[in-house]
């Protein structure tokens, strides 16, 4: 009777399964969108395994860092497939704040901060002419192609 039911016991989760239903297929999408998510984050996770180096203020900036370049990477995915308008802000927010905390951290050990470098969802942009004058400063304008 036991051995009765122990089998038992083992038949149920198998019949349970079977009773809820499949999610659906993704998308084509919903599987770039994913494969890149899983990308930016298995890229955060990695640089974020920083070696001590015996200045714990340097250490939380090495790992803090790609920590927040990780957020930026993720809204800038959602800014690429994303519909919903307001998840589309909170992106462009986060990129903003992120870039302006990256900055901040590096300042404070010390280190330059870039402010050459492209907002993520920008191209790169051209030197400079000779008769432009130049500002300090991340420029965060979304270009048109970004916005929806």
């Amino acid at each position: 009777m036991i051995g009765l039911r122990f089998l038992f016991a083992l038949a149920i989760p198998p019949l349970a399964f079977a009773q809820e239903p499949h999610p659906p297929a993704m998308t084509a999408e919903e599987s770039a969108f994913m494969k890149e998510n899983d990308a930016a984050m298995t890229k955060m996770m990695n640089d974020m395994a920083a070696k001590p180096s015996g200045d714990v203020d340097r250490d939380f900036v090495a790992m803090m860092t790609p920590h927040h370049q990780g957020a930026i990477d993720m809204a800038v995915i959602e800014l690429r497939y994303g519909k919903n308008e307001q998840l589309r802000r909170i992106a462009q927010e986060i990129i903003v704040d992120q870039m302006q905390e990256i900055a901040t951290m590096k300042l404070a050990i010390g280190e330059k901060a870039d402010s050459t470098t492209p907002a993520p969802t920008q191209p790169a942009p051209a030197a400079p002419a000779a008769s432009e004058h130049h500002h300090e400063g991340m420029q965060m304008n979304m270009p048109m192609d970004m916005k929806k």
